[in-house]
């Protein structure tokens, strides 16, 4: 068969779709419903009804479990009163960062610049120069900017908290225009570790997302598949299944949605004409193995035989101590110089702070203190990911 021939074939067999419009099931997309989120909206648009006046509202923290709809409702809610806003008194304007992928200080700003017309480099400029310009860019615009920090954790846990320390005071160095902050984070014990200055001013309001429950998941994919999918093309207990799989991962609507999306996208590719609970099952799968994948790639060498030493002792190692022993073997069976144990117990917390593993320090009374450290993840999927590598496989076998 000719290539133009197979091409051809595949695009009529997958012509016929189990979706209508599959991007209603992806996280950036913004509902015109929020099922189970009304008390959070009701909040959120009284503390930021001053932007219809004109005038700032007070700085935000928005904190929950990943999934919760955090994003979701601040983005809905300010979405909304711009709508109202306009034409009917000062307008306001509202820029989103998430700070994972704009993981900068230097990327944050020249993020905010953008929003208010202010050209910034990709590179070239000190963090001190774009802030000199972003302030200036308020300055011109005179009215009140909403900043929105999405995952604002993984950017202080990177860099620091010193960026949030100036914009939570910019409001001091401006004659004209003003911020407000909103700050959105998926780690709750994240305001510990603030700066109490930072804590102080950021904080002014604070709103908190319970997870959903499989009930409330169950509404909630019922009216994305709605959209989403054909008439008749889910099978029975699919969007159950869904639902119960992301309640007991903490109630992450993320994660129930992802799953129906991929589920129906295998459905897709295999020609079926049902959606049913075994695509779920492999979508879950094919989903850890993508997420896992991409955060090892991006791992240091040492970092990825760290994890291999986890492996080897089945998931969980008792202390970093036990956990470096069997790192130095595996060391020593690729003929590899290892790194001392310093920058291994710095390796384990990087890979905490990915979330595939959690390292808890755990008091053993009067002999002191110990790290535990256990894979957040697959052990299976870690070990087929971590066996592309080479002499890792062998190791691994």
């Amino acid at each position: 068969m000719l290539p133009d021939d197979i091409v051809l074939e595949e695009l009529m067999r997958l012509s016929k779709s189990v979706f209508v419009n599959r991007e209603v099931l992806r996280p950036d997309y913004v509902p015109e419903k929020l099922p189970h989120r009304e008390e959070q909206i009701r909040r959120l648009t009284q503390i930021l009804a001053p932007l219809v006046r004109g005038e700032r509202p007070s700085n935000v923290f928005i904190y929950g479990l990943t999934g919760t709809g955090k994003t979701a409702v601040t983005r809905y809610v300010l979405m909304k009163i711009k709508e109202y806003v306009e034409g009917r008194g000062p307008g306001f304007i509202y820029v989103y960062v998430n700070c994972r992928h704009d993981d900068t200080t230097y990327r944050v700003l020249a993020r905010i610049a953008d929003a208010l017309g202010e050209r910034v480099p990709f590179t070239g400029l000190s963090t001190a120069e774009v802030f000199s310009r972003v302030k200036a860019a308020i300055e011109r615009f005179g009215g009140v900017v909403v900043v929105v920090l999405d995952e604002i954790d993984f950017l202080v846990k990177k860099h620091g908290d010193e960026l949030l320390y100036r914009l939570t005071r910019i409001n001091g160095e401006l004659r004209r225009g003003k911020v407000t902050l909103i700050g959105i984070t998926n780690d709750v014990s994240f305001v510990e570790r603030l700066d109490a200055r930072v804590m102080s001013s950021l904080g002014e309001v604070e709103l908190v997302f319970p997870p959903y429950t499989a009930e409330q998941l169950t509404d909630i994919l019922k009216e994305r598949a709605e959209k989403a999918f054909r008439p008749g093309t889910l099978a029975p207990g699919v969007i159950e299944y869904c639902a119960a799989v992301a309640a007991k991962e903490h109630g992450d609507a993320r994660r129930a949605l992802d799953l129906l999306r991929v589920a129906g996208e295998i459905a897709e590719r295999e020609g079926a004409e049902k959606v049913t609970v075994d695509h779920v099952k492999r979508a879950r799968q094919e989903i850890e193995l993508d997420t896992v994948s991409e955060v090892i790639k991006t791992l240091p060498y040492h970092g990825k035989l760290v994890l291999a030493a986890l492996l080897v002792l089945g998931g969980k190692a008792q202390s970093t101590g036990d956990l470096y022993i069997a790192y130095r073997q595996i060391c020593r069976a690729l003929g590899t110089e290892p790194v001392t144990q310093r920058r291994v117990s710095d390796l384990v917390g990087e890979l905490d702070m990915l979330g595939i593993v959690t390292a808890r320090v755990i008091s053993k009374g009067r002999y002191g203190k110990t790290r535990v450290i256990a894979l957040t993840v697959s052990p299976e999927t870690v070990k087929k990911v971590l066996s592309v590598e080479e002499g890792l496989r062998e190791v691994l076998a």
